[in-house]
Formats: structure tokens, sequence, C-alpha cells
């Protein structure tokens, strides 16, 4: 695209946000912090870490020797259940309102030195049965309106534990950007009688240059608007709501995008590769929800290299989004990235 040499905007029109692409930025020289990379070969079992089988955990309970997937309530929760309905409004500036809701922890595996991207498939369908599970129990819970599964790989985004796991987030109502993507998802049914990301997957299949891979049931793709660097997201070929409407063959082929994805990014750069990673889907407030979509986001901070990353400060702070190296760049070169873990090369 001769865009592509200028600076530019770019529309998501997911969220109706524009981002800046300043292409020509990928020849500065980089003087700012480097990360120093950490070798992630860990042991299977590590007696101090609080989400290995039979370890206490940091408020003293103690983890069953769990075989598969373990979920439990998070013992530091950032939502509560049962917090009195409180409100306090002084005029339009002075507005708060308490939120209710209940935080869980899902430990992948009992192993310590697995991630996803080392995990069978098998092994990863189960990790997806266990959030479908939580969707439906946790949302079925009246005064639940969203549930938010994610995942923060890596130190850099915040994990205190390398053990595999990941969060689930449910509250008494949704939050700002899967609400956004709600309004906007809305307004382009109503406007075209149609899905956002049913037609955008579509438009990224008939083009390829933003397309990593795909399988029977999944399109892995770097979004048109991708913000960070090597952002992805995991799409339904078919118009699917929320997790728990794939089915078995659907639930197979996400466990295979994922294993896929995580191999490549542990690939691109040689390291584990840090991310945070999340589903959007439709809320859980009973209501019918036609314009919904499910799909990953992946966000992963690493820019140049193993040890170089991207931050939001200055301008992206204060104006509007940015990126250097443009999504169809960043689709090439995972593209091109193996899916052999580069652990499991023979020397």
């Amino acid at each position: 695209m001769l865009i592509n040499q200028f600076p530019h905007r770019r529309l998501n029109p997911l969220t109706g946000q524009w981002l800046l692409v300043s292409p020509h930025r990928t020849r500065r020289p980089w003087l700012g912090m480097v990360e120093q990379p950490v070798d992630f070969r860990l042991q299977p079992y590590d007696p101090r870490c609080y989400l290995c089988p039979g370890n206490a955990r940091a408020g003293g309970v103690l983890n069953p020797q769990y075989r598969d997937v373990f979920v439990f309530t998070n013992d530091f929760a950032s939502l509560l259940a049962g917090v009195p309905e409180l409100r306090l409004q002084e005029g339009d500036l002075l507005q708060a309102a308490s939120e209710q809701g209940i935080c869980r922890v899902v430990c992948f595996s009992p192993r310590h030195d697995l991630t996803l991207s080392l995990m069978s498939t098998t092994e990863i369908q189960k990790v997806i049965e266990a959030w479908i599970e939580e969707y439906q129990s946790l949302g079925g819970l009246e005064y639940i309106r969203h549930v938010q599964i994610f995942e923060n790989r890596g130190e850099m985004m915040g994990c205190s534990n390398p053990h595999p796991h990941g969060q689930i987030w449910a509250q008494a109502t949704i939050p700002e950007l899967p609400a956004q993507e709600q309004m906007q998802q809305r307004r382009y049914l109503e406007q075209h009688s149609s899905c956002l990301l049913c037609d955008y997957a579509e438009l990224e299949l008939a083009r390829g240059e933003r397309v990593v891979f795909e399988n029977n049931s999944f399109v892995c793709l770097v979004p048109f608007w991708a913000v960070w660097p090597f952002e992805t997201m995991l799409l339904p070929k078919t118009h699917v709501t929320a997790i728990n409407q794939l089915d078995v063959i659907q639930r197979e082929d996400l466990a295979d995008a994922m294993r896929r994805l995580g191999i490549r990014y542990d690939n691109l750069f040689r390291t584990s590769f840090p991310y945070s990673m999340g589903i959007h889907q439709s809320p859980t407030d009973g209501d019918p929800h036609p314009e919904w979509h499910l799909h990953l986001h992946y966000l992963p901070p690493l820019l140049r290299s193993a040890s170089i990353r991207k931050f939001m400060v200055g301008y992206e702070l204060l104006a509007m989004p940015q990126r250097d190296i443009t999504p169809e760049q960043s689709a090439e070169r995972l593209r091109e990235c193996s899916e052999t873990h580069y652990l499991d090369e023979k020397p």
C-alpha cells in the first residue's frame, strides 16, 4: 500500500478510535530502556510456588494435588461478592458507584515449567473447557453481566508468578473496552445488516496480507488497526457470539490456533514471549446479542527483540495510540516463523 510509505491514521472499527502509524520511524536508532531477557526453562515443580499442586497459597490455603486444570477464587481478589449498593454523586463532576464481582485464578497445568505454547492441543482444550464452564456458571449468576477471561504472561506484563495460569474477572457492569466494542458492533449490524467481524474476517482472508495462519475454524491475523508491534486476533470464521457456543471441532481448532500462535511468538525472538491475552464475547446480562462476534486479543509489548519493548508514554497517553512497524510487516514476520518450538529444535 502506498500509504505505508508515509505517516497516516487508521480507524479501529471495534472501538471507533483512531491510531497514528509512523512507518518511517523504524529506521531510528534505539537508546532507550533495554529489558534483560529471562531464561524461562524452569523445573516441573517449584516448592516455593503458591500455584503448584500441594503447595500453600499466599493466604495459607493448600492447593490440592491437581492433575489437569485447577480453578479457585483469587485469595486477593480485585472484585468482591456481596458489596452493598453505594453511590456518590455531587453534581456531574463527582460520581462513584460500588461494584461487586468474583475473581478466579485458572491454573492451566500442574507443571510449573510449561506455557500454553509448550502444552499439547489436548491440554489446551482442557483449559478452554474450564473457561467455558466458568463463563456459564459465573455468567449465570443474576448480578453478573460480564465475564472477562484473560492471561498475563511474563514479568513485564505484571505477571507475578511464572506458573502457567490466567484469570477471570466477572462483574456487575460491562467494562469500558467491551462496552465500546459492543456499541460499535451493534451500530455496524444496524447499518449493514451483517456482523462487523464476520465481514472483517472475510475481507482479511481474501486479501491475505495480514493473515498469519488459519485452520478450519479460526483465522489468526494482525488487525489493520493494531497498536502493539505484534498484536494479533484470533477470529472464528463462522458467527459465534461467545465461547460456550463453540462446538467440539471449533474448541479443538481454538486450542490448535492458540498453540500455533504461542509457538510463533516464542520463535520470533527465541524467548518466552510476553503478552496480555483476553477473550471478548457476549455479555451475560440475559439479553440476545446478535451483534457480538467472539474474538481473542493478543497484546504483546516486544518491539524489536526480546530485550526492547514498546512503552505507552507521552503522545500515546496524552493524545492517541501510535506504532512504527506496520501491521503488514508484523504479519509477514510472524508468518515466517516456524511452528516447531525453538526449544524442540534438534541441534
